[in-house]
């Protein structure tokens, strides 16, 4: 009988295949006390779990094929960050030592009481990171108690093999499937499941759990599979071999589908298969509207080694280097000046002369760098409005000077422009104007060489936005960062599931807040960009050309399909129609229209 399940939509497309499942990897813990001289060997025993796991995505690293995701070694950095991160070592520590729990109980609460702290979290991406802590924490419990890893080195077969290196037995799968396409039901996968299938014969993904920013998600975009995640009991209602579809475009996999469905979605596929080789040519053609307007598309990058991505994806330089996730899960140890360097010339000098816009740390009380509580990081009750970005480097000077340098000797080495968040007081800019002359005055004192920048200001708070003509008195360009202008005009946490459905960005105040912020850059002859997730939404990229806006930044990936939107486009004809739809009542019929 043919269903449908709904879920997430994070990578674009249409898989077709027969279900591989692969069964929870939930290990049982038992829970009971120890003796006081049993404490050291229990801490040994998680001691030696943790180090096996270590060396394992170690040798996953190193062993990984050269044309693997970067964002897969990205997500593999992370869960070696997290098991080494010192509030889970003295965490377990603490609980086998003063409660006399045992190591497997003990490392379980640990989980719980960090987990919580990434519930808490106002970042999505951050928030999604709970997974990845738990996963880490699983393969410790697998090893500590001999349970071997769901997913195994692959064997040499390509394809069953591939059913093999998923924990399978080789008569759960039929020979008919041997020649046929694969798709992946799972509860979750860890960034180490999905490297150890990496070139096999999947050609889409469906777990139970997850969001759009999750490990899988993320993964998935950068390979170019469909996936959907958030399917809640998909790996329960699924059964082995079914015939499953995979709508990566609508977020809903279709299970044991009619003969007409399937016809219909392998036309589907066939339509999109054929319109990404399309997409693929425009790769070097300027990105250029009917009436002759150039439009930037630049990329959205968090690691130095991005830079090639985008680059490989046709951007025309990068449009936002999130900074922060060099300073994360370090315990508290952050990068001194010559890492950050270091790393900020490889993303400039990877960009091949083309500009990077580097955004300065966009922490806070909501991204702790030092693994403390949200209370003890800020003592705010709504991190979202508590001590977090350009309020967290201006109460820490030493550390923000620490990192302008670093960036203005990078700019040594390429184009560079220098971006800071949250801004919303004059008095703000100009305490962060006066940091930067300092930086400059501390690199000359010392002889060191550096570049020059161009400094601009993200525009992300309403009072921002509405007082946009003094900002511009200070800075050669903005950033429209749409997240969480929208977040904080329309009073919603996307985050909390009971008001999500309220986040819209088409809302006529979050409009009119973005087209008065483009208007007045026009007026005063300066740069405008957008760099939040509107800015890849094929959806709006007409209604973004009629407001003016000739910057967008995004995902590598949606670089060109909104390309394609942007060559069919004149703007002469947008500028009257755009209004239109800010003036209307409901935005998105008029948009859809």
């Amino acid at each position: 009988m043919t269903f449908a399940i709904h879920g997430l939509a994070v990578a674009r497309g249409i898989a077709i295949g027969r279900a591989v499942l692969v069964a929870s990897s939930r290990v049982d813990v038992a829970h009971y006390f120890i003796e006081p001289h049993q404490v050291q060997a229990e801490i040994v025993r998680v001691r030696n779990g943790r180090n096996a796991v270590v060396e394992e995505l170690q040798r996953l690293q190193a062993e990984m094929p050269a044309d693997a995701p970067h964002e897969l070694a990205a997500l593999l950095d992370v869960h070696l960050m997290l098991l080494q991160d010192e509030a889970l070592v003295s965490g377990v520590k603490h609980w086998i030592t003063d409660r006399l729990y045992n190591a497997e109980w003990a490392l379980t609460t640990q989980l719980e009481i960090i987990a919580r702290q990434f519930d808490e979290m106002e970042d999505e991406y951050l928030r999604e990171r709970k997974a990845d802590l738990e996963q880490v924490v699983e393969r410790i419990l697998r090893y500590m108690k001999g349970v071997a890893s769901p997913v195994a080195p692959p064997p040499c077969s390509p394809r069953r093999g591939n059913a093999a290196a998923l924990g399978l037995q080789q008569d759960l799968l039929p020979g008919d499937m041997v020649d046929v396409p694969l798709v992946l039901v799972a509860h979750d996968l860890s960034p180490a499941d999905m490297l150890q299938f990496k070139q096999s014969v999947f050609a889409g993904f469906v777990t139970d759990v997850g969001g759009k920013t999750s490990h899988t998600a993320i993964v998935a975009r950068s390979m170019d599979i469909p996936a959907v995640v958030g399917a809640r009991a998909a790996s329960q209602l699924v059964r082995q071999d079914d015939w499953v579809i995979i709508d990566g475009d609508a977020g809903i996999v279709i299970v044991d589908p009619s003969p007409i469905i399937l016809a219909e979605y392998g036309f589907r596929q066939r339509q999109t298969e054929l319109e990404r080789e399309r997409l693929s040519r425009l790769r070097h053609t300027p990105a250029v509207t009917l009436d002759g307007e150039r439009i930037e598309l630049l990329a959205n990058i968090e690691q130095p080694a991005d830079a090639a991505v985008a680059v490989r994806a046709g951007a025309a330089g990068v449009g936002l280097f999130r900074s922060e996730f060099m300073f994360m899960g370090r315990g508290g140890n952050l990068p001194g000046e010559e890492e950050q360097y270091q790393a900020y010339r490889t993303a400039v000098e990877g960009m091949n002369g083309l500009p990077v816009t580097l955004r300065t740390i966009d922490v806070g009380a909501d991204k702790p760098l030092d693994n403390k509580s949200s209370k003890e990081a800020g003592g705010y009750l709504n991190p979202a409005l508590g001590l977090r970005a350009i309020r967290w480097s201006l109460a820490d000077p030493a550390m923000f000077r620490t990192q302008l340098r670093a960036v203005l000797r990078a700019a040594a080495h390429g184009p560079v422009n220098l971006l800071f968040p949250m801004l919303a007081h004059v008095s703000e800019i100009r305490q962060t104007l006066a940091q930067v002359d300092m930086a400059r005055a501390e690199l000359d004192a010392r002889g060191t060489p550096y570049g020059t920048v161009q400094l601009g200001a993200m525009i992300e708070v309403p009072a921002a936005a509405l007082i946009v003509r003094r900002f511009l008195q200070y800075f050669d360009f903005l950033s429209i960062g749409t997240n969480d202008l929208i977040q904080y005009t329309l009073a919603i946490d996307r985050a909390d599931e009971g008001v999500a459905h309220l986040y819209d960005p088409m809302h006529p105040a979050v409009l009119q807040l973005v087209a008065d912020v483009i208007a007045e850059g026009h007026r005063q002859g300066k740069s405008v960009c957008l760099c939040g997730e509107a800015a890849g939404d094929v959806a709006m990229t007409r209604l973004l050309l009629g407001l003016g806006l000739r910057s967008f930044s995004m995902h590598p990936a949606q670089i060109l399909v909104v390309k394609q939107e942007v060559l069919r486009a004149d703007t002469r004809k947008l500028a009257a129609w755009a209004r239109s739809v800010i003036d209307a009542d409901d935005p998105a019929d008029v948009l859809g229209s």
